[in-house]
């Protein structure tokens, strides 16, 4: 089979790999489609990010849809020839954190295309695919491949908003337009937020964002000012999700929120200086959201019924041998939303 590995930044290969062999359990899949990630990009232009670097060759991706071809003994709830959105998280089942239920911070977390193992976990960008029937979610058949392989990037941003409690009714500012910032927009729309402004340093993607699910969108790039009319009375926003992970977009939005506000910082962007005045002041509550579990699931279902399109945030599509094509254009936010391989 082919896969798309990781050797170095920069050096991105179509490598000929054996296939795995199949267990107890398990499924094989004929990948169909795979969406390239924020975290597949820091891979490819930097090694990883923070303390995380590659330290061996690495198959990338972890958002991917595709049909079983194989099942392996005891698989009984699966059959060949259906199409599956894969669940790219392999929690342990027996940590005490999978045992409460939090099952995202596993301690023994195996997660396609991750190098903060050694050895590392292989991803799922390959065209023959080993997984547990467990990670394996059917989707009825007028649903397309390409939505199926956006279920996980929209279980991320399910969680996200899970972790700011309810938004019925209230006013939410999404900081970031890119494909999660657009998702979490979309996400809160469903959970009924009345209304939702969203910011970004780039027309394009906030061209998007406001078709998608946003009332209203600024340019902080040209209008520098644009969120300083909601500072009266000392803020508008009940609830932020920061997802740039740039910690000038976090600061600056703190005056457009409301006393109690929920702050989700969804971005990752290192460390930073936060006003802590400001924080107690206001009473700010601020929660970090990682992963997901459940909503995965919820997210296929979500789709299947037709409640949330995510197939206009999929720019362009392009085959497994032009992948370092697809990394670049991914990498360009003038030019696309979210890019996908075609792994048949």
């Amino acid at each position: 089979m082919r896969a798309v590995v990781i050797h170095a930044p920069h050096d991105l290969r179509v490598d000929e790999l054996p296939q795995d062999q199949l267990g107890s359990g398990q499924v094989r899949i004929a990948v169909e489609r795979g969406g390239i990630c924020g975290s597949d990009l820091y891979y490819y232009h930097a090694g990883g990010f923070g303390t995380v670097r590659i330290q061996q060759p690495m198959i990338l991706g972890h958002e991917v849809s595709g049909r079983i071809v194989e099942l392996g003994s005891g698989v009984s709830s699966l059959q060949v020839g259906q199409l599956v959105a894969v669940n790219p998280s392999r929690p342990c089942g027996v940590c005490q954190y999978c045992q409460a239920g939090a099952q995202n911070h596993c301690l023994d977390m195996r997660f396609y295309g991750s190098a903060m193992r050694m050895p590392h976990v292989h991803g799922a960008f390959r065209q023959d695919l080993v997984a547990e029937a467990s990670q394996c979610h059917v989707v009825p058949d007028e649903m397309s491949a390409t939505a199926a392989a956006m279920a996980e990037p929209l279980a991320v941003c399910l969680h996200a908003t899970r972790q700011a409690g309810s938004l019925l009714g209230k006013r939410v500012l999404v900081t970031g337009s890119g494909p999660i910032g657009v998702l979490c927009a979309i996400a809160a729309r469903r959970a009924g937020a009345v209304e939702i402004v969203a910011t970004d340093v780039a027309s394009e993607p906030l061209s998007i964002m406001r078709s998608a699910a946003a009332d209203e969108v600024i340019n902080v790039s040209s209008d520098k000012k644009g969120l300083k009319r909601f500072e009266a009375d000392k803020g508008y926003f009940d609830v932020l999700f920061e997802a740039s992970g740039n910690s000038s977009a976090l600061i600056v939005a703190f005056n457009a929120l409301k006393p109690g506000a929920t702050i989700v910082q969804v971005g990752l962007g290192g460390n930073a200086t936060l006003p802590l005045n400001t924080i107690v002041a206001k009473e700010f509550v601020l929660k970090g959201t990682f992963r997901f579990h459940l909503e995965f699931g919820h997210a296929v279902e979500l789709m299947a019924k037709g409640l949330i399109d995510v197939e206009p945030l999929v720019m362009a599509t392009l085959d497994i041998a032009h992948a370092q094509e697809a990394f670049e254009l991914a990498s360009d936010r003038s030019k696309s939303m979210k890019v996908h391989l075609a792994f048949a």
